[in-house]
């Protein structure tokens, strides 16, 4: 029978007579649905390897109302955004757990009006099961889109605003507190924030706690030198820094991109790291253990960000009610500081 079926397309019905279960059982057992025995579902899988059985995904897709396809929605401006280590981390995290639920990743850039459109259209069409929400501004219209519609929608990371029912984030105020408090700790008392973009939520989450470590200890917190989470803003951010408040001895700055920019300006300006300033950043990725000196900084499980986010998402789609989610974070301790 293997032989005469290996020359055309192999049919479920074939599957479960080779298996020696019912066509519905096969079903199940492929669609990975509960109450199938393991041994009627490797019966199932042996049959699918011995006739390489490929699945009908339109006809699946007709019968379960379901695309197979979760969506990474990115509100940025360049589609280099993707490159950055960060995002690089969390696609990796959320493809690995997307692939576990037999379900594909498409990644969508919604910066431009057309980009936006795009999205809107694909919340409408029920183009995917679900989506998955990143790198929000306040009233980014994407808020609303994710508001309006019945697909199941994952943030990551909370947005400005009032919190939405899902969610996956870091502890970010805690992290950012606990970075200052190290600073101060060291015996910085002039210590400045390079933070990200204040209508981000993680960008003053992270303010929010190296304000509040500052005010713990008795210190007057500086007002926020804004950046936009890379490397060229944080070099700015730390030049400004040097000109209107030269008298600063720490730096915390809100991620790693923008802690090894600052790097730059001061080994440029003929400041040594940390006699004289001492920097932390937030993250930990690869460019924080190569950068001169190596950084100090706040790790984030950012790979496990994405893995839960997908999570999150499949459970929804399943017809679960998740509750959100906050990851740890904690501090490492380099030479920067």
């Amino acid at each position: 029978m293997a032989e005469d079926v290996a020359r055309r397309r192999s049919t479920l019905d074939e599957v479960a007579e080779l298996a020696g279960v019912s066509r519905s059982v096969a079903s199940r057992a492929l669609n990975n649905a509960p109450h199938v025995s393991r041994a009627k579902r490797e019966a199932v899988e042996r049959a699918v390897r011995r006739l390489g059985y490929v699945p009908n995904t339109t006809a699946r897709a007709l019968a379960t109302r379901r695309t197979g396809v979760a969506a990474l929605v990115v509100s940025g401006e360049d589609p280099s955004i993707f490159a950055d280590p960060f995002f690089a981390q969390v696609i990796v995290g959320a493809s690995g757990a997307l692939e576990e639920a037999d379900l594909h990743l498409m990644l969508c850039l919604a910066a431009s009006d057309r980009g936006r459109r795009r999205v809107e259209d694909l919340l409408r069409s029920r183009g995917a099961d679900g989506v998955m929400l990143m790198a929000l501004r306040e009233n980014d219209p994407l808020i609303r889109m994710a508001e309006e519609t019945a697909m199941p929608v994952v943030f990551g990371g909370r947005p400005v605003g009032p919190a939405p029912r899902w969610y996956v984030d870091a502890d970010n105020v805690g992290g950012a507190r606990e970075a200052t408090e190290y600073l101060v700790s060291r015996g910085r008392t002039r210590v400045a924030a390079i933070c990200g973009r204040l209508d981000t939520g993680v960008g003053r989450a992270r303010y929010r706690g190296y304000r509040d470590a500052m005010l713990a200890a008795g210190l007057s917190p500086l007002p926020p030198q804004e950046g936009d989470f890379t490397e060229p803003s944080g070099a700015a951010a730390m030049a400004a820094l040097l000109v209107n408040h030269p008298e600063v001895d720490g730096v915390f700055a809100a991620n790693d991109n923008m802690g090894v920019g600052a790097l730059r300006t001061l080994r440029e300006a003929g400041r040594t790291v940390p006699d004289d300033i001492a920097v932390v950043g937030f993250d930990d990725l690869a460019v924080a253990r190569v950068a001169d000196p190596p950084l100090t900084t706040v790790q984030q499980p950012v790979q496990a960000l994405g893995r839960k986010m997908a999570h999150m998402l499949v459970a929804l789609v399943n017809g679960q009610d998740p509750t959100p989610l906050i990851l740890p974070t904690r501090l490492i301790v380099r030479a920067s500081a």
